[in-house]
């Protein structure tokens, strides 16, 4: 599982004109899942994502997590996390998990994070056409995979 997160200070994402996830200071994490993800690369992965500390404390040092600012997070599936570039000019995506794998362990991801603590988890549509919008904020980005996480 391949996740992509911006600190941000507020994002959403829109279908067709219309707005179905936002929040204000928090994450926006892409999340890819691959064939070979479970239950405990997801659990793992928002175990990392929920205490991670990239917010800055009162001495402007990245010392806060998520939780501890009372932020939020909106998940956006992204199969294209689990693209392979090494060969040609068009990505492979045969490591990306089918559809029926990967929406129930995104769901699970999202609840995973919402039990650790976080104050609201908010989602776009699996599988649909999404925009993106985000105030990033630093920017800090950091990439994360959960095959390299202790499960």
């Amino acid at each position: 599982m391949k996740a992509i997160i911006q600190r941000v200070k507020s994002a959403r994402v829109d279908i067709d004109g219309k707005t179905v996830g936002e929040i204000g200071v928090g994450f926006l994490v892409l999340l890819g899942v691959e064939q070979d993800d479970d239950e405990r690369h997801a659990k793992a992965l928002a175990d990392k994502i929920s205490v991670l500390r990239v917010f800055t404390d009162e001495n402007d040092k990245m010392n806060l997590s998520v939780k501890d600012i009372d932020g939020s997070v909106l998940v956006i599936s992204n199969f294209t996390l689990c693209g392979d570039c090494s060969h040609g000019r068009r990505p492979s995506f045969i490591a990306a998990a089918r559809p029926e794998k990967a929406e129930p362990l995104y769901e699970y991801f999202c609840g995973a994070i919402l039990e650790n603590g976080v104050k609201s988890v908010e989602k776009g549509v699996f599988g649909a056409d999404m925009q993106v919008s985000l105030i990033n904020d630093g920017p800090v980005t950091i990439s994360i995979n959960s095959k390299d996480l202790k499960i």
